[in-house]
């Protein structure tokens, strides 16, 4: 039996460059479209039974899975294709990219997200305006493009706040940022994610496929090379932050020996004026000084004299 789950995007697309809104979620376009677009979230009720009834069983497992990494596959006429997209739902990370998957054949293109991806929203948008893709190729060179679109906008954010943290510290002197850790934190997480993304963009710009013409791969190897400069600029940031913290560690270092080697020669100093101070105020009969009036006067003086004379041999053996 049929079933119809919600999409959340459904559009007949026409060579024309217009497009028609679905009413009837199936696999086969209407008469005259060059093909449907079928955009679904991942936690739409029914999107399984539809998945299995319309889609070869990897595809659908793939669509479906619970987590996936970025890769590209060729499966009997169709591309299957997992992607990560920049986060920019409300209370989210950006850097904790959300998935994309897609399958998509001659005349068909199904995407699946597990949380809103607002790249296929812009694409939504034009293509509703009258210019969308003639052809499933067009249509995921548009997802991909948008998809690094976002990703080198992060990236130069972030090397951009790393030159901030970066011109505070060396030239001006200033304290450890309280941003250094997270914005650490973001870069290894953005790493981990916009690396396969751009090993996979590079694999569908070499996979020979029907759906792709040998021509028309020369736009997704440029997209794949924006995405590969992006992953060099992720790590470069990674690297210059690798590096301010450890300049803000040896500095705060630096600072904790210097104040342990004056606290050092302080007490090398007083350590003999203490053990003077405490012998004579010893309160024992015969202790010298008793009846003499000068007596804590020649004391003071005496210990005035003997760390003068322990800075001068300190200063002799190159203590300080």
């Amino acid at each position: 039996m049929s079933v119809n789950p919600t999409p959340v995007t459904a559009l007949d697309i026409f060579a024309d460059g217009t497009s028609k809104p679905v009413t009837d979620p199936t696999a086969s376009p209407v008469d005259g479209a060059a093909f449907r677009w079928l955009h679904f979230d991942l936690h739409t009720p029914e999107l399984e039974q539809w998945c299995r009834e319309y889609l070869p069983p990897l595809a659908f497992r793939t669509l479906l899975a619970p987590r996936t990494r970025p890769r590209v596959d060729i499966h009997d006429d169709g591309i299957l294709l997992t992607m990560r997209g920049i986060n920019l739902n409300d209370g989210q990370e950006v850097e904790d990219m959300v998935s994309l998957r897609l399958w998509a054949t001659q005349n068909l293109v199904v995407t699946v997200r597990k949380q809103r991806i607002f790249a296929l929203d812009d694409i939504k948008n034009q293509i509703t305006t009258g210019d969308a893709p003639d052809t499933p190729a067009r249509l995921i060179a548009r997802i991909t493009e948008r998809l690094v679109d976002r990703i080198e906008t992060v990236s130069l954010d972030l090397e951009d706040r790393a030159e901030d943290m970066e011109n505070a510290v060396y030239d001006r002197q200033a304290p450890p940022p309280s941003e250094l850790a997270p914005l650490r934190r973001s870069v290894i997480t953005l790493r981990r994610h916009v690396g396969p993304l751009s090993e996979a963009l590079v694999d569908l710009a070499k996979i020979e496929t029907p759906l792709i013409s040998k021509a028309f791969r020369n736009r997704f190897r440029h997209t794949a090379n924006r995405a590969k400069r992006s992953v060099d600029e992720v790590h470069e940031v990674g690297d210059r932050l690798t590096a301010l913290a450890d300049h803000v560690e040896l500095q705060q270092d630096g600072r904790l020996a210097r104040n342990s080697y004056v606290l050092s020669v302080i007490a090398a100093i007083f350590l003999p004026l203490g053990f003077l101070t405490g012998l004579f105020g010893v309160n024992v009969g015969g202790m010298p000084g008793m009846n003499n009036p000068d007596a804590f006067l020649i004391l003071c003086g005496t210990m005035i004299a003997i760390g003068v004379i322990l800075y001068i041999v300190l200063r002799w053996i190159r203590w300080f």
